[in-house]
């Protein structure tokens, strides 16, 4: 059995297990390509319908729900989020997301108990599955070279947002590759092996279509590159291309 297979296995245990006992089951967190196999297996659940969150809006890394349709208690996705305080003085060399991920990987940590790593000026973000929380806090003292303090944020009002960049122009049409041209400052041709490759997702869903048209409110995600949000076209120029505005997420 290869790593999809498995997987796919696991899944429909999820979701056998919360139509037989009429209860909310969750996956760990999963990146853009489980996402959109988890997506693509929907119609094979009847009585069961999936949610997903990663903690804040538009996260990327997210936790699947299978919830029973005649399901008759509150719940909520086992998530929680943990500030990363440096305490390093500001000469010292910038941590990167990629210094956080290492340091939490080093813990002995799984990749699928952690979700999004937002990085900050002064720290950072991490999302965790809620069991994960208390071992977080405990342990993770040091990020490359820097010391780091760690706290439990409590209240809603204190979560991470996405920054963006708001980016207006012209395209040709609302296809795929022309919105995404506009959105990394690339040509058209050079993007259409990473669409055909199916490196671009639009609402977690693997795109490999370069004609996809998009819709006002889909999140467009480029592995390697980022993720941005269509917000809206409206008018026409002299020469018949589409006004659009996006926000791409830094």
């Amino acid at each position: 059995m290869d790593r999809d297979d498995f997987f796919e296995k696991r899944i429909q245990e999820l979701a056998d297990m919360a139509y037989n006992r009429d209860i909310v089951t969750f996956t760990g967190f999963l990146n853009l390509n489980e996402l959109h196999m988890v997506n693509s297996l929907t119609n094979r659940n009847p009585g069961i319908h999936l949610g997903s969150f990663g903690g804040y809006d538009f996260a990327e890394r997210q936790i699947v729900a299978f919830i029973p349709d005649a399901l008759s208690y509150d719940w909520d996705y086992p998530i929680r989020c943990i500030r990363i305080l440096n305490k390093g003085a500001k000469f010292e060399y910038p941590l990167t997301h990629r210094d956080y991920l290492g340091a939490l990987v080093h813990l002995g940590i799984e990749r699928s108990t952690m979700g999004d790593i937002l990085v900050k000026k002064d720290g950072a973000y991490v999302f965790c599955q809620e069991h994960m929380t208390d071992f977080i806090i405990e342990n993770l003292c040091r990020v490359r070279h820097t010391n780091v303090l760690t706290e439990l944020v409590t209240q809603p009002e204190e979560l991470p947002s996405l920054e963006f960049q708001t980016i207006t122009g012209s395209v040709a049409s609302l296809r795929l590759d022309s919105v995404i041209a506009l959105a990394f400052h690339a040509s058209r041709s050079s993007l259409v092996q990473n669409i055909e490759n199916g490196n671009v997702f639009v609402n977690g869903k693997q795109i490999t279509s370069n004609g996809y048209q998009l819709k006002e409110g889909d999140i467009i995600s480029l592995r390697g590159k980022g993720k941005f949000q269509f917000i809206e076209s409206g008018g026409q120029s002299k020469k018949g291309r589409l006004f659009v505005k996006i926000n791409r997420y830094i």
